[in-house]
């Protein structure tokens, strides 16, 4: 069994990039689908606005390659998607899913949101993640309730959308009695309708591709709720615009709201762009008196906030290493011992047929005198095996010896590894 991660995400690639790597729901079943033809005997997708992350269990050393070549194919321009991602195997696979987890990997340091993008990913992939990624995501889960128990790295609103109330309050001052549009109703408007509340921000409009669900989020906020096509003349009323929509393209563009901007006569229109790919294309932002950021315009305002919780990142660090620790033992004992036992019951084997053979050619030994030959049969074999026994056990700890165990298992034909 071999554990393999390759990713891509903020920090590796810029948002141009990232936006054509994000997958939308009923595409990942067709994404781990192709990497178990390749020979995966589990996977999982991790996709949010600021990461892809293929997690892969199995042996054949062309796995990475088939993860890139599907992110490459979404690329589509000639360049490698290896060239803006990452590699990391074994233990260094499972403590950085647990750092993203805790929110130590997010452009928002602590941000929440992604513990319910972790649970998502997980069980999206319930039938061909396989029983050691579905024990690793339910860990990392565990990770990440830690950490917003036992620390305070995610004090206060510690979300993207706390970034972009940031922003419209440089443009504003003062964001009380202000209103608010908001585009799209998951998770990411609810929580960003929550920052905008608590900032004094009316959301007086909340748009969605189906009416049904805008419906639900407006009703609690006391706002109108309109499909997306309704939305376009309201840029002439609110004073921030929020878009967090799962669109595979830009919705927000010149066309649509050039019109309902110029009926504003020089007020200000705050645009945040929290979508990937992003939902408001460029020009909207040339439009005058508009300012338009996206995510990566964000990065540094979201830095800037998370100076107040950086000192909880030790205690975080700790209980990451702590479970890293947990679940390799777990790990260890299913994957090393069944290994191990099958090696030195093969080698045991071969040991007790060559010592009847050569008992039978000797029919004059005394009790005693078999009795001693077979103790050095038995002594030989325990010098024999001991040495690879304690670097295989020692390398499988360190999270490097999965591979060793596989050589293992193909030399010598064993049953029972995992």
């Amino acid at each position: 069994m071999g554990l393999t991660l390759v990713g891509v995400n903020h920090r590796t690639a810029p948002l141009d990039v990232r936006e054509r790597f994000a997958h939308a729901r009923h595409e990942v079943p067709p994404a781990l689908a192709r990497l178990r033809e390749a020979g995966a005997d589990g996977g999982v997708l991790l996709s949010t606005c600021n990461r892809t992350e293929f997690y892969i269990t199995g042996t054949p050393d062309d796995l990475p390659d088939a993860a890139w070549r599907q992110l490459t194919e979404r690329l589509g321009d000639g360049r490698a998607a290896s060239d803006f991602g990452y590699l990391r195997r074994d233990r260094d696979a499972v403590q950085h899913l647990y750092r993203v987890a805790a929110g130590l990997d997010s452009m928002v340091l602590g941000e929440s949101q992604i513990q319910g993008q972790v649970r998502e990913a997980w069980e999206l992939a319930r039938d061909v993640a396989g029983p050691v990624l579905h024990r690793l995501f339910q860990s990392a889960l565990r990770v990440g309730a830690r950490v917003r128990t036992e620390t305070g790295i995610g004090a206060g609103h510690a979300s993207v959308a706390s970034a972009g109330v940031t922003v419209a309050s440089k443009i504003f001052g003062e964001l009380g009695g202000r209103t608010a549009l908001i585009l799209g109703a998951g998770d990411m408007a609810e929580v960003a309708a929550a920052c905008l509340g608590e900032a004094g921000v009316r959301v007086t409009v909340v748009a969605n591709r189906t009416y049904e669900r805008a419906r639900e989020i407006a009703e609690r906020l006391g706002a109108d709720a309109l499909t997306l096509d309704e939305a376009w003349p309201r840029f002439a009323d609110v004073d921030v615009v929020l878009s967090s929509t799962a669109a595979p393209r830009a919705i927000v563009t010149w066309d649509r709201v050039a019109d309902a901007v110029t009926r504003r006569r020089g007020r200000p229109l705050c645009v945040l762009d929290l979508g990937v790919p992003r939902d408001v294309e460029p020009a909207v932002g040339q439009l005058e008196h508009v300012f338009l950021y996206n995510m990566d315009d964000l990065d540094a305002v979201a830095a800037q906030a998370a100076v107040r919780r950086r000192g909880e990142i030790p205690k975080v660090e700790r209980i990451v290493d702590d479970e890293v620790q947990t679940f390799w033992a777990w790990l260890d004992a299913r994957a090393v011992v069944p290994v191990l036992t099958a090696f030195r019951a093969r080698f045991d084997a071969v040991r007790q047929a060559e010592l009847a053979a050569a008992l039978h050619r000797l029919p004059d030994l005394t009790p005693e005198e078999r009795e001693h030959v077979e103790y050095l049969t038995r002594a030989l074999m325990n010098k024999f095996l001991h040495e690879p026994t304690v670097a295989l056990r020692e390398a499988a700890a360190s999270g490097r010896g999965y591979a060793l165990l596989d050589g293992l298992r193909r030399l010598f034909r064993l049953d029972g590894g995992a």
